[in-house]
Order: C-alpha cells, then sequence, then structure tokens
C-alpha cells in the first residue's frame, strides 16, 4: 500500500520524503508502557535491568521519572521491584532474581519471547540450533542462556563454514529478532547449502517491524538522495536500517536527534527520507524534520505509506489485571 500527505511551503525544490511505518513497534510501546505504569503504581524508585529499550531519550525520560537503570541484578536491593527489559534475559537472570526474592516485571518482548521457547523446544528434542545474531547484543545473550550447551552463533554467511555440529541431521536455525533480511537471507542460504536437513522457526524470528522498514528503507532509496535514520546507535535494528539504505547505493546516517546532523551530508542534496528505528520516539522525528524546514530549506514534505500496523501486545501478567482497574490504560 502507498499513500501520500503533500505539504507545500515556500522552498519546493527540496523535499522531504518521510516513511511510514517508523518509530515505535509494539514490543516497544509495551515496554515504555511498563515502566511508567509500574512508577504510577508502586513509585519510585523502580530497578530496570539493562535499557528498557535502545533509545537514549527513552532512557533519560524514564531515569527522570524515577526508573534506575542497572547493568546486573546485584546493583539491586534485596526484595526490590525490577524490570526486565525488551530483550529478554537468561534462565540464569530469573534464578538469580528468585533467590534474591526480586519482585520481577518482565518487559520481554513477545516476538523475543516467541525465540526463547523455540530454542527451549529444540534442546529438548536433542537438536543443535545455530542462532544467527549478533555477539553480545542483549536479546542474543539471552537467548543463547536458554540453552548455552547445544547453541552456536553465527554472525555472517563465512561463519557457517567454521561451525562443527555433531548431528548434521538434528539442526536448526533461529535468528535475533531485529537483523537486516538480506544479511539473514545470506547465512540461511549458506545453512541450507552446507547442511541439507537443516530447520528452521514454523514462522521467521525477524520482526513485522523491523521488516516492514526495512522494506520501506528499500522502497524510497531509488527516490531520495540521503537517508537520515533516527534511533541510537546502539540499537540493531536502527542500524540495519542504515545499512539496508547504504546497499542500495544511498548514503544514510543514523541520528539520535536533529543535534547530530552534519551540516556536509546536505550539500547539493534536495531529496531526504526520514525513518526512525523501533525504539525511537516520534517526537525526535518532527523536531528532525522541523529542523530540516527552517534550517536548510527543504520547503516540501511527502509521506510515503509503505504498509499499515495495528500490532499490540498485552502487558505483563504482574501488571496486566492492576492496569486494566486504571483509567486510560489498556
Amino acid at each position: 500500500m502507498l499513500n501520500s500527505t503533500v505539504t507545500t511551503s515556500p522552498a519546493p525544490n527540496k523535499k522531504i520524503i518521510l516513511l511510514s511505518p517508523r518509530g515505535f513497534c509494539a514490543g516497544v510501546v509495551r515496554a515504555i508502557d511498563v515502566v511508567k505504569i509500574a512508577l504510577d503504581l508502586y513509585g519510585a524508585p523502580i530497578y530496570v535491568r539493562k535499557e528498557i529499550v535502545h533509545n537514549k531519550h527513552v532512557v533519560d525520560e524514564l531515569r527522570a521519572a524515577g526508573a534506575i537503570f542497572v547493568d546486573e541484578l546485584a546493583e539491586v536491593p534485596g526484595g526490590a521491584r525490577v524490570i526486565f527489559s525488551a530483550h529478554g534475559v537468561s534462565p540464569a537472570v530469573r534464578t538469580e532474581a528468585a533467590e534474591r526474592n526480586l519482585n520481577v516485571i518482565d518487559a520481554t518482548c513477545p516476538l523475543v519471547t516467541k525465540v526463547h521457547l523455540e530454542a527451549i523446544r529444540f534442546q529438548r528434542k536433542g537438536y543443535s540450533i545455530v542462532l544467527v545474531g549478533h555477539s553480545n547484543h542483549d536479546e542474543v545473550i539471552g537467548t543463547m542462556g536458554e540453552a548455552p550447551d547445544c547453541t552456536f552463533l553465527v554472525e555472517h554467511p563465512e561463519d557457517v563454514a567454521k561451525l562443527n555440529l555433531p548431528d548434521p541431521n538434528k539442526i536448526v536455525y533461529l535468528t535475533q529478532t531485529t537483523l537486516s533480511l538480506d544479511e539473514t537471507r545470506d547465512i540461511i542460504a549458506a545453512l541450507n547449502e552446507r547442511y541439507p536437513n537443516i530447520q528452521g522457526p514454523g514462522a521467521q524470528d525477524i520482526c513485522y517491524a523491523t521488516e516492514n522498514r526495512q522494506i520501506a528503507v528499500k522502497a524510497v532509496a531509488p527516490l531520495c538522495q540521503l537517508l537520515l535514520v533516527v534511533g541510537s546507535q546502539n540499537s540493531s535494528n536502527s542500524r540495519r536500517l542504515v545499512e539496508v539504505c547504504e546497499k542500495s547505493g544511498v548514503p544514510a546516517y543514523l541520528v539520535d536527534d536533529r543535534s547530530e546532523v552534519r551540516p556536509e551530508w546536505l550539500i547539493g542534496v534536495n531529496t531526504v527520507s526520514i525513518t526512525a528505528g523501533a525504539s525511537a520516539p516520534e517526537n525526535l522525528v518532527e523536531e528532525l524534520l522541523a529542523f530540516l524546514k527552517n534550517e536548510y530549506g527543504f520547503g516540501e514534505m511527502v509521506e510515503m505509506e509503505i504498509k499499515e500496523e495495528d500490532v499490540r501486545f498485552t502487558l505483563p501478567m504482574e501488571l496486566h489485571t492492576i492496569a486494566n482497574a486504571m483509567p486510560g490504560v489498556a
């Protein structure tokens, strides 16, 4: 689906193509709501293990509201309330939380939970699990923790040749939810070539929002001279948007906000496209649009909608019943 709305202004020769869908996905909305609702219900401080989502502005806003972000549970006082981030945790973290009598609220994205459950299921069946993802990413660490003795990480197609798996007839691959569709496809092709009997998940693990935003970038690349992606540097899905655009031959940059836009990027550029990663707030996009219009004369704006998104996730069990009784909370 492709819809366009056009707003004209005094500089029609400089145009912005604003991509849709962009910004928050359902898992991010849910995770942020979890922290805000917990603060409303229980008051500050509320502890959050790791960044609730990978966005500097979101984390700073929640920190100002009373959330305390920690890297490890050892930093949380015994018996306190702690939220697990949208990226998920390993069983070892859950065990530690129970041993320290922490009151846990689990904000893991349901699509990440899906991958965890797949890992558990295949481990029980005696499979080797090839996890396609980026090492040291919070999501990958959590997933590998479900089946550490039989999970093997692959980051690039060339890594497939280095695998040494015990039974070539009992192998399954799973993927991190925020990967590049193209790179993942190449890795899966390499896996299928080396292990013809390898199995995959019943439905792809890459999340709908990651896929939709990458498809939109591919669609707009032939129409623009520059892509600006609003998102933080540690946001995997945001970084993938930059990579997808650059592979199309169009320069692309990842910016936390308008302050990171460099004037030299815009020299000779008459058409710039803007999108936002799945953890980037819409107000940052709006500020960037105003900045480009007022400072650089981009006077025309076209919104290109590639696909409509209407996905919503329910709140975690720990909050669902209480939150439903609160006015204005779904």
